[in-house]
């Protein structure tokens, strides 16, 4: 005959239920850190309105020359374009504030704009960390289809951009072609990709036509957007990315226009001077969409990075790094844009404690001080010339800490509790079975279920697993996760209709 539970084990079974709600769900409401002060944020726009209006930008395509000045930009002595402040300011006032990311699924939309966090990935790594050797390799198209599987069942990474590039695809639009497929095979979330060529924009829209129903499906919700960098540091455009931004806009695809100054190389060494520049570029990035089609949905991504000033590489750890970046956001934000800022991007090269560090720094800043969408937040190895497996699991579980802290402290007379103290200085002297308490266990406190919280001798008992061990195991088991999300007839008249490689 079983034993009946004790109330001590019904006690523990009950605690050890997920909340009823997510304590730390993505969404929530950053602006708490402000590393400028208000004089600061004004002081750093007014030179960034003073660089574009006094030293402009170089390089400019004939179609955007043309356009810019119809709407009031102007050539100086150098034949460079600048910018009026009273032309920056209108383009800020029409530009667009918020939109919705979508996703093929709508329960994984996403409002981009006002004071909402979302991390996200980023990054274009070319060798994959391998889950069963434990080194780095050149990664593949395996490797970013495994990734979007992945990503797909992670609740804090909101989006997934395409983390790594497939080495193993050398022809560019057989690249592109098969990173898009790889992201619709893998996962329903909001996605982003980049286009190599202007050309490949139409068919891949096609392709997204076709696995949403129908021509035109796409452009009705967007849910992939592009990355694109057509502002060169310092203060040129890459005709180029020009062109790739002007096809995406034909078709609907919503952009996020990226400038990445590096401090001492493309930008000034004092943060200050790389603030100021950087605003002023992605200024120019946003003026290039908006003589076009005002309003256009455009993520404001200014991501001032790092370099090692003795050795002249590239360093995404680091407190310069987070309160770079964390700035940006509040620049972007006073400006009213929806905002992209870059974290996580660690040195580390082993999903170990200077990961750690590193991450959780630069998460943690950027969130806080609002960005809207934070990129590269998960996943990143080694200057991000690396992706893992592990570190994604890792990561996941680590964002909903910063997520956690992000939501703050909500103070109310329930909260503060006076009656509770009093009921407990007066009996049991202890709050463990107060009803607050339970109240508070479901809805304030997040439980991990990665990091390790036995007591020494369970965790000896259990194999002694640290935390890179745990997360191999757990990324394993989710890469169990098989999804289905493309219709067996759509999919064979993609395969019939595009360079397909994926088996």
């Amino acid at each position: 005959m079983a034993r009946r539970p004790s109330a001590r084990a019904a006690k523990h079974a009950q605690r050890a239920r997920p909340p009823v709600t997510n304590p730390c769900a993505p969404g929530q409401s950053g602006g708490q850190y402000q590393p400028l002060t208000p004089s600061q944020v004004r002081r750093i726009y007014a030179e960034s309105l003073r660089i574009l209006d006094e030293i402009g930008m170089a390089d400019v395509p004939p179609v955007l020359l043309e356009k810019a000045l119809d709407y009031g930009a102007k050539l100086n002595d150098g034949g460079r374009l600048c910018y009026p402040p009273a032309m920056v300011e209108k383009v800020i006032a029409g530009a667009c504030k918020q939109f919705t990311f979508y996703g093929r699924d709508p329960k994984h939309d996403i409002e981009v704009g006002g004071d909402k966090v979302y991390f996200g990935t980023g990054g274009a790594a070319v060798q994959t960390l391998d889950l069963h050797s434990g080194q780095y390799r050149p990664s593949t198209l395996t490797d970013l289809h495994d990734f979007t599987r992945l990503v797909d069942q992670l609740p804090n990474v909101a989006w997934f951009t395409r983390c790594c590039v497939a080495t193993d695809v050398p022809d560019l639009y057989e690249l592109d072609i098969n990173t898009a497929y790889a992201l619709l095979k893998g996962t329903t979330k909001p996605v982003a990709t980049s286009f190599t060529l202007p050309e490949h924009v139409a068919p891949i829209v096609e392709m997204f036509d076709m696995a949403m129903g129908g021509k035109g499906k796409f452009a009705q919700r967007p849910f992939c957007k592009a990355h694109i960098s057509p502002v060169i540091s310092p203060l040129k455009y890459g005709e180029d990315a020009v062109m790739v931004a002007l096809e995406c806009m034909k078709y609907g695809v919503p952009m996020s226009n990226i400038v990445a100054g590096m401090t001492g190389a493309t930008s000034p060494a004092p943060l200050a001077g790389t603030l100021a520049l950087t605003l002023a570029e992605t200024i120019a990035a946003l003026i290039m969409v908006n003589v076009f089609e005002p309003g256009y949905p455009m993520i404001f991504s200014n991501w001032p990075l790092v370099i090692d000033l003795r050795t002249g590489a590239f360093r995404g750890g680091g407190g310069e790094m987070a309160l770079l970046n964390a700035a940006s956001a509040q620049l972007s934000n006073s400006l009213g844009l929806p905002s992209g800022c870059g974290s996580s991007m660690t040195d580390a090269k082993a999903p170990d404690a200077q990961m750690g560090m590193e991450k959780a720094l630069s998460a943690l800043a950027c969130g806080l001080a609002g960005g809207n969408m934070v990129y590269e937040s998960s996943g990143m190895m080694a200057s991000l010339l690396g992706a893992s497996f592990e570190a994604f699991v890792m990561d996941d579980e680590m964002l909903s800490h910063v997520h956690r802290t992000i939501r703050g402290i909500e103070v109310t007379d329930e909260d503060l509790g006076f009656e509770s103290i009093k009921a407990a200085v007066a009996g049991s002297g202890h709050f463990i079975d107060a009803t607050e308490t339970m109240m508070s266990m479901e809805r304030d406190y997040y439980y991990p279920k990665l990091a390790s919280r036995e007591e020494p001798i369970v965790w000896q008992e259990s194999g002694s697993l640290d935390h890179w061990d745990r997360a191999k195991v757990k990324a394993q088991q989710l890469l169990q996760h098989q999804p289905s999300y493309l219709d067996p007839e759509i999919d064979l008249e993609i395969r019939q209709n595009f360079p397909i490689l994926l088996t």
